[in-house]
């Protein structure tokens, strides 16, 4: 199959980046390693862009956009519609998220095969305005009936979207597995850290991941160790600075940090904190969770399904709760130790990234 792809930022993932760059990074290379063709469209900002042409075998474009958030998403996804329809780039075209289904009616008028991966509610987001909010609740009636299929990595997204439109979709978790590093702890001594003495978060800086939360819950809390907070708002917003603002001397900005790096610090994590109000299918959760590491988690309903009973949850939104159980992880380490190897044991048995690549080959092909 000739496959194009785009609704992520770039592979590999550059600053700004988020789950939906992890998905391709792993999904795309392994696409062609089961002999098909695929074409990423890497997003090129004034200021940020990887400038290859070539990654594992997977084809990359990269098309200029503009740095206004959600405007920057439309312009590069109108841009790749119309590369892929006037220069025949592919016979099946996979997007992300479903504020660019909008799309999927043009190349479907051109006989493409339109396939939309989504990966939670995205109208409840709160970094979007109000105007934004309207716009994606009316493109979700684009994603539920203009595509071939839609693709959910959650089920309880899955089961929202069947019972509003009276429709069944295909579900496909994310992979949890990460390639083998190479010992290095240099990132370590750069950042200043010591294994097992610091909490971790990695993502962006945006209302949905409840950093405003875990800031303040981590300092209430009697833990005397540091917590490293990764990556930061794709674009400028005042709530990024409010972060910052809230930091001291045991809160700890790197920037962003990718690939091994990041898999060096997950692991020598003494835990790893998600706070979010609003997730899909978190392939961070599901990173830390073959890797062995404690986790505490809010108790949306996406983060319970991955979870299980393998990690502690706190109540979203909740300071209080969530000082609480950074408490207990600091008085109950062996317990945290025990539900990590559950965790492990977990996400490896059910999120697998080469079954999730030969399911949506099985799909495509349909």
């Amino acid at each position: 199959m000739r496959i194009a792809a785009f609704g992520f930022r770039t592979i590999p993932p550059t600053k700004g980046a988020a789950g939906a760059d992890k998905f391709a990074l792993e999904l795309f290379p392994r696409l062609v390693k089961l002999g098909h063709s695929v074409v990423a469209y890497n997003r090129r900002y004034p200021d940020v862009f990887v400038d290859i042409d070539d990654y594992k075998g997977v084809k990359i474009k990269n098309i200029k956009t503009v740095r206004k958030s959600g405007f920057d998403t439309l312009l590069h996804s109108f841009k790749c519609t119309c590369d892929i329809i006037f220069n025949n780039t592919a016979d099946v075209v996979h997007i992300q998220n479903g504020g660019n289904s909008i799309w999927a009616l043009p190349l479907r008028l051109f006989g493409k095969k339109v396939f939309i991966s989504q990966d939670g509610v995205d109208w409840k987001r709160d970094k979007w305005p109000w105007y934004g909010k309207m716009y994606l609740k009316l493109s979700a009636y684009i994603t539920a009936h203009v595509p071939n299929q839609i693709i959910f990595d959650n089920v309880i997204a899955k089961k929202l979207f069947e019972d509003r439109f009276k429709k069944e979709y295909r579900f496909i978790p994310f992979g949890s597995e990460v390639e083998p590093g190479n010992g290095n702890t240099e990132v370590l001594e750069r950042l200043n850290l010591k294994k097992g003495e610091y909490y971790l978060f990695v993502g962006r800086f945006i209302p949905d991941k409840g950093l405003h939360y875990l800031i303040p819950g981590f300092k209430k809390s009697i833990s005397n160790k540091k917590l490293v907070l990764i990556g930061g708002s794709p674009n400028p917003s005042p709530y990024e600075q409010q972060i910052f603002d809230m930091g001291n001397e045991r809160i700890v900005f790197p920037g962003y940090i990718y690939g091994d790096e990041v898999n060096t610090l997950m692991q020598n994590s003494y835990c790893y904190i998600q706070p979010s109000d609003v997730e899909g299918l978190s392939p961070v959760v599901l990173t830390v969770m073959g890797l062995n590491v404690p986790l505490i988690v809010s108790d949306i309903e996406e983060n319970i399904y991955v979870v299980e009973d393998t990690a502690r949850k706190f109540k979203k939104g909740n300071i209080e709760s969530l000082t609480e159980e950074i408490n207990y992880c600091e008085t109950h380490y062996a317990e945290m130790q025990a539900l990590a190897v559950k965790a492990q044991a977990r996400a490896l048995s059910v999120f697998n990234w080469d079954k999730v690549a030969e399911e949506h080959v099985r799909i495509f092909s349909e």
